[in-house]
């Protein structure tokens, strides 16, 4: 059964004065709430709003001075390059020295022992040249690409001291189509396997390096000749090797006349 209404049907509507108060006590009730809610929790309020904007700050100031010294060792590797492309080795060893110290990032660190184990290599010694080497290849913050170039560099300056085996396991990770110093790695893997007496290994590497246009054309074309002398074919378009090599593939015959001798009169 309905409930009877309490309020008549033709009850007059709420006048506009009426409206007016009760908007008025709804809005005392509302700041009433506010400041009983800032009354019991403006202080934990308050103080998580200062540590936020503490923390905003503190990070803005570190980065800050982060990218201050980042700025500052690049200038430091930027310098030591220019000294190095000048071939003053000395003074770029001195400038890249102080990013050797921790807290360094990795790369200015890593650029500077490359630095330096230039400059080492420039003056002979070979033994600094090969630790700076290895320091790099053993720091698992340096770039993935240039420690791999420190390995390959090592052996290199090391190869006729190193046993043929030695050069094998310790390149041929490198030594596959794909990484980035597949041909270096490669061609020292290859020679490796030569001196080892594995012919066939070392054909089937040079035909793969020969094969590779990413690589460039010097070491392709001495892989190339490595690879024939093997027994390997290692030409894969033979009309565009001879046009590389300025020999031309014309194979239709020249018509009367067309080699350049006159026609004799009847």
């Amino acid at each position: 059964m309905a409930r009877t209404p309490t309020t008549p049907l033709d009850s007059p509507a709420p006048s506009r004065e009426d409206e007016v108060i009760i908007r008025e006590i709804d809005e005392a009730v509302r700041e009433d709430e506010l400041y009983t809610f800032l009354r019991n929790h403006g202080l934990k309020v308050l103080g998580v709003i200062t540590l936020g904007i503490a923390g905003l700050g503190g990070y803005l100031v570190w980065n800050h001075f982060a990218e201050q010294k980042l700025e500052g060792q690049s200038e430091a590797v930027i310098a030591a390059m220019d000294y190095a492309a000048q071939r003053d080795f000395a003074t770029a060893a001195s400038k890249a020295e102080p990013l050797l110290a921790d807290g360094n990032s990795p790369g200015a660190r890593t650029a500077a022992r490359f630095i330096q184990a230039a400059a080492a290599l420039q003056s002979g010694d070979t033994a600094k040249a090969t630790g700076l080497f290895k320091a790099i290849a053993a720091d698992d913050d340096a770039p993935p690409a240039l420690r791999d170039l420190a390995r390959v560099r090592e052996v290199t300056i090391n190869y006729d001291q190193m046993k043929p085996a030695d050069v094998i396991a310790r390149l041929s990770p490198l030594a596959q189509p794909g990484n980035a110093w597949f041909g270096s790695a490669g061609e020292l893997v290859a020679m490796a396997h030569l001196e080892a007496g594995n012919r066939a290994a070392a054909g089937k590497l040079f035909a793969a390096i020969s094969k590779d246009e990413s690589q460039p054309e010097p070491l392709r074309s001495r892989a190339r000749q490595m690879a024939g002398l093997m027994g390997v074919d290692a030409v894969v378009d033979v009309k565009k090797l001879l046009k590389d090599e300025g020999i031309s593939t014309d194979e239709e015959a020249p018509a009367d006349g067309a080699a350049g001798q006159p026609i004799a009169a009847e």
